[in-house]
């Protein structure tokens, strides 16, 4: 996922500053990029109005710098949800997946059964990397040059392995749980409309 995608996404749910979007960041956008520069959010959007994705009104401030207030164009409204609506396709580490977590920040923007779909895709690969990697052998071999302790490596790694485990398993429980939510929100919203 590129800044320009988050930066569309926030612009579509309201028009920001450049000011506006670094808060939000360093807020809630730092677990989709983090440390994103201030430098970076205006290279990004000058390239994006470059572009023809967003445009700019000016509000005069006395005493101090003009504010730009960005709005995004039709085009880019089209770019970022060909982005949006493309099939997801899970990375290897799930917890750096800005795919992924990038998708369900700006889910509002989805119909709930495509939420389902990508939340479908993600249970699935992760299902499959528990089948393939969890019980692999984890051995190394190797003859160190220096003095190593290969108890103590052996130990270490199965405890960051039984780590990895808990962590993978809670994140298909936890997108298990969400979408049998949605599907249960899907039904009753249908049941309310045929009433």
């Amino acid at each position: 996922m590129k800044l320009e995608h988050i930066l569309l996404g926030v612009l579509l749910m309201r028009p920001s500053t450049g000011y506006d979007l670094k808060r939000y960041m360093d807020a809630r956008g730092t677990f989709l990029r983090p440390n994103t520069q201030m430098s970076q959010v205006y290279r990004c959007l000058s390239s994006m109005e470059e572009r023809g994705w967003v445009w700019h009104t000016v509000e005069p401030r006395p005493g101090a710098q003009d504010a730009k207030t960005y709005r995004v164009t039709d085009e880019g409204i089209t770019v970022f949800m060909d982005w949006l609506t493309a099939p997801y396709s899970p990375t290897t580490i799930y917890t750096r997946d800005p795919g992924f977590y990038g998708r369900l920040a700006f889910c509002g923007f989805l119909q709930p059964d495509q939420v389902i779909e990508l939340l479908d895709r993600e249970i699935l690969a992760r299902q499959l990397q528990i089948k393939r990697y969890r019980d692999r052998d984890r051995t190394v071999p190797g003859e160190p040059e220096l003095p190593f302790d290969a108890e103590l490596q052996d130990f270490v790694e199965e405890r960051s392995h039984e780590l990895g485990s808990l962590h993978m398993d809670q994140h298909v429980a936890w997108c298990i749980e969400l979408r049998e939510e949605l599907q249960s929100r899907s039904s009753q919203r249908r049941i309310r409309a045929v009433d």
